[in-house]
């Protein structure tokens, strides 16, 4: 499988920058399906930065496999700050090795979206060992893949910003 070089690159750069600080990754996927590990394992090497990935993309393995509150999702639904948080933060307890996770739930489209919830409304959360964790919400213009393929960047960039971070 080709990952588009843009994406590759980014993802190179990531490895080699968690690599140098000792860092590892978790991701917890909803409307990326698996794409943010998937450009990170496309790398080589990438087996002493990856940990682990979990593709959530219902609400019950949100709830059963990262711990994300059924409150929450009951209150604010999927695709929310409190969730997206709440998912980085399982993410980073349930993965074995990790230092670092990042957390992504949004609607990529084309159907689903609403006038509160619009297709393209991506929130992305990190949360890293003993660091805060941080949120981006985002509205990305494009298709489907073009809103994934922001997503991913944007995914990156949170997990190069959390790199080396300190309470």
């Amino acid at each position: 499988m080709n990952i588009e070089p843009d994406i590759l690159a980014r993802a190179e750069n990531l490895i080699a920058l968690c690599k140098s600080k000792g860092e590892m990754i978790a991701t917890a996927e909803s409307c990326t399906g698996g794409l943010i590990a998937g450009g990170l394992t496309a790398v080589d090497g990438s087996s002493s930065v990856v940990d682990c990935g979990f593709v959530t993309y219902s609400n019950e393995a949100k709830h059963g496999l990262i711990g994300v509150p059924q409150e929450l999702l009951d209150t604010y639904g999927a695709v929310s700050e409190p969730v997206a948080r709440a998912m980085a933060e399982g993410a980073l307890i349930r993965a074995p090795l990790a230092t670092l996770a990042v957390a992504v739930t949004g609607i990529a489209g084309p159907g689903g979206g609403s006038d509160k919830k619009p297709v393209g409304l991506v929130h992305l959360a990190c949360a890293g060992k003993g660091r805060p964790t941080l949120h981006r919400r985002r509205v990305y213009d494009g298709d489907r893949h073009a809103v994934r393929k922001a997503t991913i960047i944007d995914a990156y960039d949170m997990l190069s910003e959390m790199v080396g971070k300190t309470d």
